[in-house]
């Protein structure tokens, strides 16, 4: 979302916010607390936000390490502990084997 679009959004909740408080409550002192307290709960979740867009591309690049290393093991001609099971089997279905090594299919 650019900037210019944020800042009109933020500026009309936090006036409407206002707005709505004045004609409710009639106090100027009840709107500038309420207003603030709304700027900083939008603070604490955009913070929130970001911390949570970090922690999942954490989450994302190690999924992507292990999944190069399953790679490599391919390469260099790991057979874990069921690969004879499932060369043995038939070959005309499938076989489903995750990362794990361990046929889903039996």
């Amino acid at each position: 979302m650019p900037l210019k679009i944020f800042c009109r959004v933020l500026g009309l909740f936090l006036c409407s916010n206002a707005l709505i408080v004045c004609f409710a409550s009639h106090s100027i002192r009840t709107v500038i607390v309420t207003t603030l307290a709304c700027s900083l709960l939008l603070q604490l979740a955009y913070f929130v936000s970001v911390l949570f867009l970090i922690w999942r591309s954490g989450c994302d690049s190690r999924a992507g390490q292990r999944a190069e290393h399953f790679g490599r093991c391919k390469e260099v001609g790991y057979q874990g502990p069921d690969y004879d099971e499932v060369r043995n089997e038939s070959s005309e279905v499938p076989q489903l084997v995750p990362m794990g090594g361990i046929p889903l299919l039996r």
